[in-house]
């Protein structure tokens, strides 16, 4: 029997959306029942499975939390895991890309707090498209490979807007 599904190990079915408040309260529940400190008087092997446990825990939380991540495991739950890196086919998208990384750029160049904020607020609206989008498909095997198209815009999207938090930072400073 290999590691517990993710969604089990916080009792849940698997499912796209879910409730992130209520995701974050059960791990910290089970973070503190899995707690290493709470083995320390325990033997070696009490102690690395609380360990293995608590890792576990850890990564199937940073999974899940995340709508790309938990987006590609359902995916890779429902059918083949997926290669991390792959060239899409996807040139509408691609020429969206490029268009957003200009605007980044020119919004970067002119230190424009207003327009970053207006771009953001569009990038976040495009991700909660794109999460419906997904949700509506990603269980139905016909219509795989528009699932995995979209878990693929949600990963560039949520790196844009790791990029948007950076540079805000940086011109906040």
């Amino acid at each position: 029997m290999g590691t517990p599904c993710h969604f089990a190990l916080f009792d849940l079915k698997p499912s796209f959306r879910l409730d992130l408040n209520q995701l974050a309260s059960r791990y910290r529940e089970l973070a503190r029942q899995v707690h290493p400190d709470r083995f320390a008087d325990a033997g070696e092997r009490e102690q690395r499975l609380a360990l293995e446990r608590s890792a576990s825990l850890n990564e199937a939380y940073q999974v899940l939390k995340s709508a790309p991540q938990r987006a590609r495991y359902l995916l890779a739950l429902n059918g083949d895991e997926l290669p991390l890196e792959v060239t899409v086919q996807d040139p509408g998208f691609l020429l969206q890309q490029m268009q957003w990384r200009e605007e980044l750029e020119d919004l970067q160049d002119s230190a424009d707090l207003a327009g970053l904020a207006q771009f953001k607020q569009r990038l976040k609206q495009a991700q909660e498209e794109l999460n419906e989008q997904f949700d509506a498909c990603w269980e139905d095997a016909a219509r795989r490979e528009e699932a995995e198209r979209l878990m693929r815009r949600m990963q560039f999207l949520d790196k844009l807007s790791h990029e948007v938090r950076q540079l805000e930072e940086r011109l906040d400073d």
